[in-house]
C-alpha cells in the first residue's frame, strides 16, 4: 500500500500546546528537495473529545485563518479538555496565492476527496486528512466564505443526511456556533467534498459562509471568533456557557434555491442580501457588456424568500450562480 508522503512535525497526542507544520515532500524547480509546509497547531489536555478546526480550504477565503490563527496563539492547554486540531491554512499552497484553487496542480481541495496518496499536491493532502485527522476527530469546523466570485449573508450550516442522529447532532452543533442566520444547506456539487468526506465517516460537522468579496470585515471576524469558541465549548473541549444571540434559521430544500445566469454581461442588481423576494421577482438583470441598444435579460427567483448570497463581481458568465434564495424557517 502506498503511504501518504505527509508528516507532522508536531506530536499529535501529546499534552501540552505544540506548534508545526504538516509537511509534504515537494520536487520542484527552486528546491528539489522542498516541502509545502501547512501552519498546524495541537493543544491537548488528557482524556476528551477532538475537534479538527480549518479554515482555507480555498485559498480567498479569510474569516477562518483569521479565527483560526488567533486561536492558535490565545489558546492554552488549561483550556482545554480533551485536543483541538487547528489548521488555519488548509490548502496552504492557496492560500499564500489568494486564489480558490491551488497554484501547484490548479486543485480545488474541496472537490478531491477522498485524494490519493500518490496524487497531485492537492491530493495528497485531501488523503492525509480523509486517512488520518478526520478519523481522530469528533467534530469538524470547516470555515468558509464567498471568496472572490459570492457574497454571502452570515451563516453556519448543517447539511441534510440520511442518518438522522447524525444530522439532529450536526445541526445541533451549527446552532452552537450561533452565527446571524443558522442553515439547512442543500448542496448542488457535493462529489469529492470535505463535507460529505467527513459526514461518511459519521462525524459532527459544521460549515459556515461568512461573507465574501476576497476579504474578511471587523463583523465577519467577530462572527468566526465567537462561534468557533461556541462551538468548542457545545462539543465539552471548552468550559463555560456558549454565547447565544439571535440567529435566523433558513432552509435550502431543493434546487429551486439557486439561479443560474444563462448570459454573459454585467449584472444590474436588483434585490440586496437579506431582502424578501416573492418567487417570480427579477432578482437581476443581465446586459450584454459590448453592445447597447439590447435589453437586458432577467433572472427571477424560484421561489419565495430571502435573498441569500450573490454573485460578487460586477460582470457574469453563462453558466455561474447568480444568486440563492433561501426559505424563513
Amino acid at each position: 500500500m502506498v503511504q501518504n508522503p505527509i508528516v507532522p512535525t508536531i506530536p499529535l497526542d501529546e499534552n501540552g500546546v505544540h506548534h508545526g507544520f504538516l509537511r509534504l515532500p515537494y520536487s520542484r524547480d527552486d528546491s528539489a528537495w522542498g516541502s509545502v509546509m501547512i501552519p498546524l497547531t495541537v493543544i491537548r489536555n488528557g482524556d476528551g473529545p477532538t475537534a479538527l478546526l480549518t479554515g482555507g480550504n480555498h485559498g480567498d477565503e479569510y474569516e477562518g485563518p483569521i479565527a483560526l490563527m488567533d486561536l492558535a496563539q490565545s489558546l492554552a492547554k488549561e483550556d482545554v479538555r480533551g485536543r483541538v486540531i487547528i489548521v488555519p491554512a488548509f490548502n496552504y499552497p492557496a492560500f499564500r496565492a489568494g486564489t480558490r484553487t491551488s497554484p501547484i496542480d490548479r486543485g480545488n481541495l474541496n472537490r478531491s476527496f477522498p485524494g490519493r496518496p500518490d496524487g497531485t499536491v492537492t491530493e495528497k493532502i485531501a488523503h492525509y486528512f480523509d486517512s488520518v485527522l478526520i478519523p481522530m476527530a469528533d467534530v469538524v469546523l470547516d470555515f468558509h466564505s464567498g471568496g472572490r466570485t459570492l457574497d454571502f449573508l452570515p451563516f453556519a450550516s448543517a447539511h441534510v443526511l440520511n442518518d438522522k442522529d447524525q444530522q439532529a447532532a450536526c445541526i445541533a452543533a451549527a446552532r452552537a456556533f450561533n452565527a446571524p442566520y443558522t442553515a439547512i444547506m442543500l448542496e448542488i456539487d457535493n462529489t469529492g467534498m470535505y463535507d460529505t468526506a467527513v459526514e461518511a465517516q459519521g462525524k459532527v460537522f459544521v460549515t459556515t459562509e461568512l461573507g465574501g468579496g476576497g476579504t474578511a470585515t471587523a463583523r465577519s471576524v467577530a462572527i468566526a471568533k465567537k462561534g468557533v469558541r461556541n462551538l468548542l465549548k457545545h462539543a465539552g473541549i471548552l468550559s463555560g456557557e456558549v454565547q447565544l444571540e439571535e440567529s435566523i434559521s433558513l432552509d435550502m430544500p431543493d434546487g429551486d434555491c439557486f439561479v443560474f445566469s444563462e448570459n454573459e454581461g454585467m449584472i444590474e442588481p436588483l434585490v440586496d442580501l437579506g431582502e424578501d423576494v416573492l418567487k417570480g421577482d427579477v432578482v437581476a438583470r443581465v446586459w450584454e457588456a459590448g453592445k447597447t441598444g439590447v435589453a437586458p435579460a432577467e433572472y427571477r427567483a424560484g421561489r419565495s424568500g430571502i435573498l441569500m448570497a450573490r454573485h460578487f463581481p460586477g460582470l457574469i458568465k453563462s453558466g455561474d450562480c447568480l444568486a440563492v434564495v433561501a426559505t424563513v424557517l
